[in-house]
This record gives C-alpha cells, structure tokens and sequence, in this order.
C-alpha cells in the first residue's frame, strides 16, 4: 500500500484479514478500504476495523450482521445485472426493499456495485452498467461501482463513479 494511494478494494476476506498489520501501521494516512467480494457472513467479524466500505451487500442476513458488528456502516449493493447465475448479488428488482432494511439496519447504503457479463466484448456490458446507473439515480445514490479494467470506457460511459483497475494496475491475479 503506497501513502500516496486514497483508496483500496480487496475481493478475498482471508488476503485482507492479512493486511490488517500493515494498513493499521498507516495510521491517518490508511486508505479507505472496500470490501468488494463475495462476502459470508462469518466472515465479517474477522474485517471489522479493516472495512471502511462494505461493497458486496446482496442479502438482509449480511447487512444484518454488518449492521452487528458494525454500526452505521458504509455499503454498496452488490446487484446482478446480468441475471447469470453464478454472479453474486441481489436482483434489480429486490434493490428498493434491501435498501430499506440496511437504512432500518441503520447502515448507511451509498450506491451499487455490479459487474458485466463474463466473458463477453466489453460492449456487452452496457445494458447492465446502465442498469446499475438507473438504480443509483432512481434511489438517490452516489456510487455506481461499475467496470473493470476490460471493460473501462463502457464504464465511465454509462455512468461509473468507482471502476475496478486492479488487472491494469498489477496484472493478472495468480490462479488459487
């Protein structure tokens, strides 16, 4: 983590759990930390003091233990906008009532974060990115967390505040 960097997100609990030492070491110049993978809810108490922002709220039972452990927590809905099954995230159209229960939870919900079909052109990705950006606005959000490093221009097009550069930044992720 370099002093000049504002913001991270980390996709694996137990890598960021790990980092925990050396964003602490950081002090006031730590940056603000997103969690932005699928989450268990087991896991969240590990990441409590880690996590400035909980990206991948897709379901009440995790903003419930957020909330928990967490109080007035900052949150993304993870939604997905493809409709393919093996993506993480709630439906569109479940968007308005997990709002509700994170705001009733006392979480604070500032945008959604969804990411575009696997697999295909980065054009691909438009339908849903614009989507997400429809629900940012309809819900009076700040943060539509969309894109990545392939699909970057798609992104910031449709809307995108947050777009996840970790592939452009420090190359492919190692196979686990």
């Amino acid at each position: 983590v370099d002093a000049g960097c504002t913001s991270i997100g980390e996709n694996y609990a137990q890598e960021l759990a790990t980092k925990r030492t050396v964003l602490e070491r950081l002090g006031d110049r730590r940056p603000t930390v997103s969690f932005i993978g699928h989450l268990q809810s087991n896991k969240v108490r590990q990441l409590v003091g880690v996590v400035d922002v909980w990206a991948t709220v897709d379901r009440s039972s995790l903003a419930a233990e957020i909330a928990k452990r967490s109080p007035e927590a900052r949150v993304l809905l993870q939604v997905n906008v493809t409709g393919e099954p093996q993506k993480a995230g709630c439906r569109p159209s479940e968007v308005t009532d997990l709002i509700d229960r994170c705001r009733d939870l006392g979480l604070a919900v500032d945008g959604v974060l969804a990411m575009g079909p696997t697999g295909d052109t980065p054009a691909a990705a438009r339908p849903g990115f614009e989507l997400a950006r429809r629900l940012v606005d309809e819900h009076g959000l700040t943060v539509c967390s969309v894109g990545m490093t392939a699909d970057l221009e798609v992104a910031v097009a449709a809307g995108s505040t947050q777009v996840r550069l970790g592939t452009a930044l420090f190359g492919p992720r190692p196979g686990r």
